[in-house]
């Protein structure tokens, strides 16, 4: 079972917010206390991340099948939000249980298979010497060749007590072709869902906009002006605000 992370429990409609590679519940703690107000939010440590176990597999039906899991314990319907890897499982969990969503959110990222290959952010972890890190900025110093920014946002799942990194670095390294793959899988959602994308990404193209819709018949789809790929982080009351109209929408 993955950490769950809650934010209310209120009797509200209940959403579950689903992060991205390298990242966790953790990071979606100020977009889901805020909007807590309309929803009881919870947000789950994906496998090999954070709090949740480690497992020797990690593909998109491994996590798709992780979310069916939380959102029966939920008591589901739900609705979802998935930013990048964890928008993946997010469609993943729709198109094979659609039963389980209510409406869907994918924030910069299609249900496409990408050429790129971050491994370089798992090398650039691998290369600190934890062993000479007694504060975060002396992780910092050693995390070199990566936008600030970016090396930020990894030492977020940097366990400082036990001097070790969060994230299962060998099992992501080893299944980087199916996290930045996709595998077509069989079903349609017809639920009402938002792609929501960055103005300066290149994640979610025209020429997905056809693919997406036949898997996704009611995808509306927007973008946030000034942010790229981490477009909550980037752009968070514009995140929030268009997320909000949307759940709010009847």
């Amino acid at each position: 079972m993955l950490n769950v992370v809650q934010q209310t429990q209120n009797g509200r409609p209940k959403l579950l917010v689903v992060h991205g590679l390298y990242g966790s519940a953790r990071n979606w703690g100020i977009i889901s206390k805020r909007l807590s107000d309309i929803r009881d939010v919870s947000a789950v440590d994906m496998r090999n991340h954070g709090y949740s176990p480690w497992f020797d597999s990690h593909t998109y039906h491994d996590m798709g099948d992780d979310l069916a899991e939380v959102v029966s314990k939920m008591g589901g319907p739900v609705d979802v939000i998935g930013h990048s890897m964890g928008g993946k499982a997010a469609m993943m969990l729709a198109l094979t249980r659609p039963e389980m969503v209510n409406k869907l959110i994918v924030a910069d990222i299609a249900p496409v298979a990408y050429s790129h290959n971050p491994v370089e952010n798992i090398l650039a972890m691998r290369r600190v010497d934890l062993t000479k890190i007694e504060r975060r900025a002396d992780a910092l110093e050693q995390l070199t060749g990566l936008d600030q920014g970016l090396a930020e946002f990894f030492l977020q799942s940097l366990d400082m007590k036990e001097k070790r990194w969060r994230l299962n670095l060998d099992i992501l390294e080893k299944h980087m072709s199916d996290i930045v793959g996709w595998p077509n899988p069989d079903g349609t959602f017809m639920g009402e869902t938002f792609f929501l994308s960055g103005a300066l990404s290149n994640y979610v193209e025209p020429n997905h906009k056809m693919i997406i819709k036949d898997l996704f018949p009611k995808a509306r789809f927007a973008r946030l002006n000034g942010a790229g790929h981490w477009l909550h982080a980037e752009k968070p009351r514009e995140f929030e605000a268009a997320v909000r109209a949307f759940l709010q929408m009847s």
